[in-house]
């Protein structure tokens, strides 16, 4: 007994030492414009470079909708130095891994490696950048990759529309171009031609556009050297226009409907429109969908899954987004329940919410899960790598890295119950039933 809880005792230091711990790092531009930032940790061999670059499915040209993520896979074929087809396996015969992903807002490429392969990732995303071979080969191939990504991922996976927001946000944003789906539309990517993929390179994808972030087990000295080297030389594009379309309010409900033949089961979601992921609004947010639905003692679940159970699942998220964002809010209806009945109950969590301060045992609980959340977002050296580069780019503000945490713990139950009466209103909200595939 006396070890179990010598070791106990033990396991919380570390937890806590983890959360005091500051991740230091340096940043410094190039001459050229690209961001670089650099984190050294050297208790593990292992380090992580990712190039991020200020570019999504919301910079996109009408009718041109996709490119961003097309890139995401196009810029994978190959370089003038790189032979198409090998970059994965370069990379995998180095003890490496690599990957990429887009949203509305940037593009995201990181490999890691064995700490001695660090030239290797430099040279090869230094290629990326200056040297890409951008072919009709090239666009016929990963044409048919989205298109394969696209079925499996929306038009076959079930509640895939409500999952990738493409049944959600045509109805949120009118001018925005966030009311396109990331992934696009096949038909704009079919009638593409390969000058406009060339332009869309051209444009976007250069030093001053991108972060360059660099983690792990590195020689601060050293690997400044090498970036000098490796990305130093590739020439300035021009300035990027960034996108500045602002909405008009939603002054009544939307209430729609979607259908889906993936599924049995319908699901009843309000959405809401809300504020840029910057905004301290967003952060008050994101503690009440915790609140909501986070684990089986969270308001909802244990309202609508335990204790009356008219609910097989229930869900509340914030998806924050550089200049807007969307709250949802859904419920799974068990038996015989209806989509009315469940809106009935979800208004009335919503309700309790703008009314009622939360307890104090609840507002210590969210405190409690905000940081574990926090320490255990830095505790991979991959994890920290994508929170450098999303912070820069996106927050303008790298050190949110560490501060973000203090945001979370200024928030104040008053501010929980003020942020619930000013966006989750019923007259401003689309009300979705997606259901099973018609019968018509």
């Amino acid at each position: 007994m006396t070890k179990n809880l010598f070791l106990s005792a033990f396991v919380l230091f570390l937890t806590f030492s983890g959360f005091a711990q500051k991740v230091e790092f340096t940043e410094y531009d190039l001459d050229n414009g690209l961001h670089v930032i650099l984190h050294e940790d050297n208790t593990a061999p292992v380090v992580t470079v990712g190039v991020m670059y200020h570019v999504g499915a919301k910079d996109e040209a009408k009718g041109r909708t996709g490119f961003a993520h097309f890139f995401e896979h196009l810029l994978f074929e190959g370089t003038e130095n790189i032979e198409r087809g090998e970059w994965f396996n370069i990379v995998a015969a180095n003890g490496g891994s690599n990957n990429a992903n887009t949203t509305q807002d940037r593009t995201y490429y990181y490999e890691t490696f064995p700490s001695n392969a660090l030239e290797l990732g430099l040279w090869m995303e230094s290629e990326r950048m200056l040297h890409p071979v951008i072919n009709q080969v090239g666009v016929d191939t990963q044409n048919e990759v989205v298109k394969e990504e696209k079925r499996s991922r929306i038009d076959n996976a079930p509640y895939g529309k409500v999952a990738y927001s493409t049944g959600i946000n045509p109805y949120m944003f009118d001018k925005h171009p966030y009311k396109n789906s990331v992934i696009g539309t096949m038909e704009d990517l079919d009638a593409a031609q390969l000058d406009e993929f060339k332009a869309f390179f051209d444009k976007y994808y250069n030093p001053n556009n991108a972060t360059l972030v660099v983690a792990g087990d590195i020689d601060i000295d050293e690997t400044k050297k090498m970036i000098k080297s490796y990305f130093g030389p590739i020439p300035s594009g021009e300035e990027v226009e960034r996108v500045n379309i602002k909405e008009d309010p939603i002054q009544e409900k939307i209430v729609a409907t979607e259908y889906d033949s993936n599924i049995q089961i319908p699901l009843k979601v309000l959405v809401y429109r809300t504020p840029s992921m910057k905004d301290r609004d967003a952060y008050v947010l994101d503690m009440i969908s915790t609140l909501l639905t986070d684990g089986k003692s969270s308001r909802m679940y244990k309202r609508m899954v335990d204790d009356e159970q008219i609910a097989l699942q229930v869900l509340a998220f914030a998806r924050s987004m550089e200049d807007y964002g969307t709250y949802v809010i859904g419920a799974l209806p068990l038996g015989d329940t209806s989509l009315e009945k469940l809106t009935q109950v979800m208004d009335e969590e919503i309700e309790k919410l703008q009314s009622e301060l939360i307890s104090e045992r609840e507002y210590q609980k969210l405190q409690n899960k905000f940081e574990n959340r926090f320490v255990n977002s830095n505790s991979s050296i991959q994890g920290i790598a994508g929170s450098l580069a999303t912070y820069n780019m996106l927050y303008d503000n790298t050190d949110l890295i560490n501060e973000e945490i203090e945001i979370y713990e200024s928030i104040t139950r008053e501010e929980i119950q003020e942020v619930a009466k000013k966006y989750l209103k019923e007259n401003k909200r689309l009300e979705l039933d997606y259901l099973p595939e018609s019968n018509e």
